[in-house]
């Protein structure tokens, strides 16, 4: 068994700009050597961490990914789509404004800050924040993709996590098995398409259109072929598929219908004070709730994260009404409040979906040649990945790991090493967890405990919202306190 590539020491961040590919050398102590922080998975998150890490100093770290090289949604990235989030919320900016791996960093060095700043965008497109991403990627040294992690183990005689991992060819085949150690991990393998019960069997089949929106662009043009499409899914993805496939499609001869199980095809909230639940003082609030608020608060939240952004509905509104122009109605059909009980196919290349309104309480069946599920997205388990540390994991009465304000696995005394965890912590700090705008915060706030300074002073204040009548120590002057005391009493 070889050893992992691990870098000696975090080298200082490369000359952004320069595309020189970074080469992997092995340890030569063996392996044996230890990383102070190990990351599996290379999404946006780990990415984040990986860019603010490289700037400290004597810090070993190393990050691993299965795939052979990064891509963020490649399926979704949509001609004209856009983040749904400012492009501050880059990698570093919201921690680190100075770091060498900023957004604006990357518009200079591919000569394109003076046409980026003439075309006054706010909400950058997805596409090219996906090659900001991969452009960060390249760049890294502490990055190792084409790499499989088979096992995690704590070693109890090193006081060190032991990490088997296999390193693949560019064709996925394994090439050779790796193993090293790390005091400390790091989770960020992220969230993956999640298909409904009733209509898994159909995904299976290859000769029934059924597909998860996450790998719409590569059926594309199958699915503008097809005489009838169903999509299934009320958020920014199925307004994206719907309003794509509108677009391509003949005026009169759509044949197109939109089924979502929330009560209205509903605006995202994008009101200020609104996003101020998308603050570190928002989380911080979450997290000290008790656990049965916080899983009841959760579904109530719905449209912050869950509604589509008011210039999509615009522009499908837009596009049904041009199509009025010249008399009649479109050949589309859009229905809120609706649930798929279940689902067979048709003749082999046909699907028949029952239906249920749930308001109504009434029952129907669609027959449709292509359905795109806009479904979302579940977290990754990681039950199998860590299943030789479950033992050493605390959780909580719903059987969910617990997760501290740190983000760190609550573990049993005996591990020495901490567990952080990126992206999985909807349930303990809310709906932030998967939200861009808050990845640079929380990679700052695990950097900053685990090397136990303040390396990227955080703000104490985020919000002009106070959350809750006990405010976070030190957020308020002395006479608030004394008016919410003298107010109890």
């Amino acid at each position: 068994m070889t050893p992992a590539p691990d870098p000696t020491t975090t080298p200082a961040p490369t000359t952004p700009g320069d595309d020189t590919e970074t080469t992997e050398s092995a340890d030569p102590t063996g392996g044996d050597t230890p990383l102070d922080l190990l990351g599996i998975g290379i999404g946006p998150s780990n990415l984040s961490l990986a860019a603010l890490a490289s700037t400290i100093p004597g810090l070993r770290t190393a990050f691993y990914e299965q795939h052979p090289a990064f891509h963020w949604h490649p399926g979704l990235l949509i001609e004209g789509t856009t983040l749904q989030v400012p492009f501050l919320a880059d990698l570093v900016t919201l921690a680190d404004p100075g770091n060498p791996w900023t957004f604006l960093n990357y518009l200079k060095a591919s000569e394109r800050l003076y046409p980026f700043y003439f075309a006054q965008r706010f909400h950058i497109h997805r596409a090219e924040y996906d090659a900001y991403c991969r452009w960060v990627s390249q760049q890294l040294p502490t990055l190792h993709f084409g790499h499989h992690i088979d096992a995690v183990r704590w070693n109890p005689e090193r006081a060190l996590f032991e990490i088997d991992l296999t390193q693949t060819g560019a064709d996925g085949e394994a090439e050779a098995l790796c193993r090293t150690y790390a005091r400390n991990l790091v989770l960020g393998i992220g969230t993956e398409p999640h298909i409904p019960d009733p209509l898994r069997p159909l995904t299976d089949a290859p000769a029934v259109p059924v597909l998860h929106s996450a790998d719409y662009l590569r059926h594309r043009a199958h699915l503008h072929a097809a005489d009838h499409v169903t999509v299934i899914g009320a958020g920014q993805s199925g307004a994206e598929v719907f309003l794509d496939l509108l677009r391509h499609r003949p005026a009169g001869r759509e044949g197109l219908h939109w089924l979502a199980r929330t009560p209205a095809f509903a605006p995202m909230e994008h009101s200020k004070l609104g996003l101020e639940q998308f603050t570190p003082d928002y989380t911080r609030y979450f997290h000290a709730l008790p656990e049965p608020v916080r899983d009841a608060l959760l579904p109530q939240q719905w449209q912050l994260y869950k509604g589509i952004d008011r210039d999509t509905i615009a522009a499908i509104h837009d596009e049904l009404y041009q199509r009025t122009l010249h008399g009649g109605w479109p050949d589309t059909v859009l229905t809120p409040g609706v649930v798929v009980r279940t689902a067979g196919r048709v003749a082999t290349t046909r699907v028949e979906l029952h239906l249920e309104h749930v308001q109504q309480g009434t029952r129907s069946r669609l027959t449709t040649d292509a359905v795109v599920l806009a479904t979302g997205y579940r977290e990754r388990r990681t039950d199998i990945l860590l299943a030789a540390l479950a033992p050493y994991i605390r959780r909580d009465s719903s059987d969910r790991p617990r997760i501290d304000e740190h983000h760190r696995l609550v573990l049993d005394p005996s591990v020495k090493g901490t567990v952080y965890v990126q992206n999985a912590e909807l349930h303990t700090h809310g709906i932030g967890a998967p939200d861009l705008g808050l990845a640079a915060w929380r990679s700052a706030t695990i950097l900053n405990s685990l090397t136990g300074t303040t390396t990227f002073p955080l703000p104490a204040r985020t919000a002009f919202t106070t959350f809750g009548l006990d405010p976070t120590p030190g957020r308020q002057l002395p006479d608030q306190r004394d008016r919410l005391a003298r107010t109890r009493t």
